[in-house]
């Protein structure tokens, strides 16, 4: 059964202090979650250990934003699949876009980072999107479905999460129309066998557009950035009607 997943992704933001302080007013405002909801907190990696014990027994589940596709190694300033499973992390994000401009991630890195994950027993979720002067060429299909064929190779489809997350849509303030999200993520479920895999949409999600995006029969959730690092505000979206 697709499951909505609602992740927030802190990126470089909040020390365990921070953290802390969010918690505390997150959690207070945040609703019963039946089965049918997941939320996913993925936390600078100084903050996952801290985060877990005051997470143990709740209904919000950890995340981490990276993971080496190596079991151990010089790899400096890369963390393994062991590590986090260790801090009872649950989720990794991998292949998001500020990692693909930023530090030379490719189709073929996130793959193996995705195996990795699998075999640590973490869900990751690939993050797929193409940039503006893609969108504007006429190219949003085929550098999407590119992403999925060259990201997804041997990787378990009954382990994993996909998020649609349109670079150009990415802490612009420029939300991608929630009909052409639908479209976009449905053209993703097309390119899989399995089906129920939740596909979620990033890109400027707020609370005040969360509701409509939820409405849309492909979506199974969103990744948020920016709006996750206030606890009022991404409560509100983890609330979602």
């Amino acid at each position: 059964m697709r499951k909505n997943i609602i992740a927030g992704n802190w990126k470089m933001h909040k020390t365990q202090a921070d953290a802390l302080e969010f918690l505390q007013l997150f959690k207070s405002k945040l609703e019963e979650i039946d089965d049918t909801r997941e939320i996913v907190l993925c936390a600078p990696f100084t903050c996952l250990s801290m985060m877990s014990q005051l997470l143990h027994g709740s209904q919000i589940r950890l995340g981490a934003q990276n993971i080496h596709w190596e079991k151990q190694g010089a790899y400096t300033g890369e963390i393994s699949g062991a590590m986090l499973t260790e801090l009872g992390v649950h989720y990794v994000i991998v292949g998001h876009s500020e990692r693909r401009q930023y530090f030379s991630e490719t189709d073929e890195t996130a793959n193996l980072r995705l195996l990795s994950a699998q075999r640590s027993g973490l869900t990751p979720i690939l993050c797929v999107g193409e940039s503006k002067g893609q969108r504007n060429a006429g190219e949003t299909e085929s550098v999407i479905i590119n992403q999925i064929k060259r990201g997804m190779v041997d990787v378990d489809q009954n382990n994993i999460v996909i998020a649609y997350e349109p670079i150009w849509a990415i802490g612009t303030g420029a939300t991608c129309e929630s009909s052409e999200a639908n479209r976009v993520v449905g053209l993703i479920r097309q390119q899989l066998d399995n089906k129920d895999i939740s596909i979620q949409y990033g890109g400027s999600v707020k609370a005040d557009n969360i509701d409509e995006l939820m409405q849309q029969p492909e979506i199974d959730g969103v990744l948020v950035g920016g709006a996750s690092l206030d606890p009022a505000g991404f409560a509100r979206i983890a609330n979602f009607k």
